[in-house]
């Protein structure tokens, strides 16, 4: 059996996503202000944040739902929830 990176691993969920997202940026002007680094867009293994102008982008809909935001974050600005029943990753084997 041959070994798979991360992005072929990655390749293999699937998402069934909400309307609303799970994932809240609390204050934007902490980002900005505070956060010079902005580690989320580096520690998040599905490159679910972005910096974009003056604001963070959460493209929640690619959320492996592994809660490194939730503790990774040094100011506590991202709120994270589980999705609602029935949404959110899924995964497959192969």
């Amino acid at each position: 059996m041959s070994t798979k990176n991360l992005e072929e691993k990655q390749y293999l969920l699937r998402f069934k996503c909400d309307t609303k997202s799970h994932l809240t940026v609390l204050d934007h002007d902490i980002c900005m202000t505070k956060c010079p680094d902005k580690i989320c867009t580096v520690f998040c293994p599905a490159e679910v944040y972005k910096w974009e102008g003056t604001r963070m982008q959460v493209g929640y809909e690619g959320c492996h739902e592994c809660g490194s935001c939730r503790i990774g974050c040094p100011y506590q600005n991202i709120k994270w929830e589980y999705p609602k029943g029935g949404h959110g990753i899924v995964f497959r084997l192969a």
